[in-house]
């Protein structure tokens, strides 16, 4: 499976982006995609997972402001970030869930990451 990321940008405080992350390959075994983020000196973390049934769960520190959402037909899953603060400036990465498809083992991928920078 390939990932990747776009939509990253420079945006002012308060501000919207949309990030789109592209799924090709191996997508029959693609079920859970998530966003992740990682800020300089820090550690990637979690931001928002979605499952192929359309199931999702964001942080807390985003919930209000992200929405993660999908369409499978596209093999895209998307995160729309609206009220951006100076704190989410970050790299964005997609990461599609391992899993397992009639018995066969998929691991975890990552795509090579969005950049988001919020200023105020």
């Amino acid at each position: 499976v390939q990932l990747v990321e776009s939509g990253g940008g420079l945006v002012q405080a308060g501000g919207s982006l949309r990030l789109s992350c592209a799924a090709s390959g191996d997508v029959f075994s693609i079920n859970a995609m998530g966003w992740y983020r990682q800020a300089p000196g820090t550690q990637r973390i979690w931001v928002a997972h979605i499952t192929r049934d359309g199931v999702t769960k964001v942080a807390d520190s985003v919930k209000g402001r992200f929405t993660i959402s999908r369409d499978n037909a596209k093999n895209v899953i998307y995160l729309e970030m609206n009220s951006l603060k100076p704190e989410d400036t970050a790299v964005y990465y997609c990461r599609k869930y391992e899993t397992y498809y009639r018995g066969d083992y998929y691991p975890n991928y990552w795509g090579q990451g969005t950049q988001v920078t919020v200023f105020s």
